[in-house]
């Protein structure tokens, strides 16, 4: 699928100080290890990831996405002004409603007018959340649309860590099914999809349809 009239237009991101290793994550799990006699460094292996970062406790996912646009907004070729839709695309989120994009939009001082809603789609949030939003510059309904996503994945990564330790009928079989939530991280991004008659440059949009 290529979209003839939309790129995207900029890109920030917004990264937290806190790190954790995937061996730091296995010295927690040390005495599961040993009981399963795992071989250490097993996270790393299967999956590549050597580190995740972490914010801090209550870091709301409204003030990591309005950050990652801040930084964004600096480039200056997009202006919030400019902004038709706003769409808030993380896992993660204040609360289920009213919608983190309402709490994003007041943060950024955005026009009332102004599209918001949130599209959560687990990994895929962001490239579904632009794909939506390029139909809608294909189409003329929009010129400029602001995709963000704040993401905070401790709590679901140290409840795995303390329900493992906790779990005494655990195998290496079914331990399996927990490997996915010690991968994950923490993170922030911002980008502006636009009609490229309306920026300077961009990167044109075009997305791939596997076949079934």
């Amino acid at each position: 699928m290529k979209f003839k009239n939309v790129v995207i237009s900029s890109f920030a991101y917004h990264l937290p100080d806190q790190i954790m290793t995937s061996e730091e994550i296995e010295d927690r799990l040390a005495p599961l290890y040993q009981r399963l006699k795992l071989p250490c460094g097993r996270i790393e292996l299967m999956t590549g990831i050597k580190e995740r970062r972490f914010w801090p406790p209550g870091t709301r996912p409204s003030d990591l996405s309005t950050q990652a646009t801040g930084n964004l907004f600096e480039k200056k070729i997009v202006k919030p002004e400019n902004i038709d839709l706003l769409i808030h695309a993380s896992v993660c989120r204040d609360f289920l409603e009213p919608p983190t994009s309402s709490i994003v939009h007041h943060n950024l001082g955005l026009r009332p007018e102004t599209i918001i809603f949130d599209l959560s789609n687990a990994c895929l949030g962001v490239m579904s959340s632009i794909v939506v939003a390029a139909n809608m510059i294909e189409n003329n309904v929009i010129k400029h649309a602001l995709i963000v996503s704040g993401e905070n994945g401790s709590p679901l990564l140290l409840q795995t860590i303390e329900q493992l330790l906790k779990d005494d009928n655990l195998t290496r079989k079914s331990i399996k099914k927990y490997i996915a939530n010690l991968t994950i991280g923490s993170a922030a991004v911002a980008y502006t999809v636009s009609h490229k008659d309306y920026v300077n440059g961009g990167h044109l949009l075009m997305v791939r349809i596997c076949p079934s």
